[in-house]
């Protein structure tokens, strides 16, 4: 399934800069639009599974994991 996430960014002299809004701490500097836009996308993806490798580490053994859409 796939999802879409907002992309705030911007060009500051020589440096594209910019982040996710969705997910804080997903945020980006490179020199051009497009390695921005694929290291976003890649930090975007690393985030996504820390935070679901995380919630799992803390969940207990009884909680049941369970596919949702939305």
């Amino acid at each position: 399934m796939a999802q879409t996430y907002t992309a705030l960014i911007q060009q500051r002299k020589e440096w594209w800069i910019g982040w996710i809004e969705e997910i804080p701490g997903v945020n980006c500097q490179e020199r051009t639009r497009e390695e921005l836009l694929d290291a976003l996308r890649v930090t975007l993806v690393e985030a996504l599974e820390f935070n679901r490798q995380q919630a799992i580490s803390v969940a207990e053994s009884e909680y049941q994991e369970v596919a949702i859409q939305v």
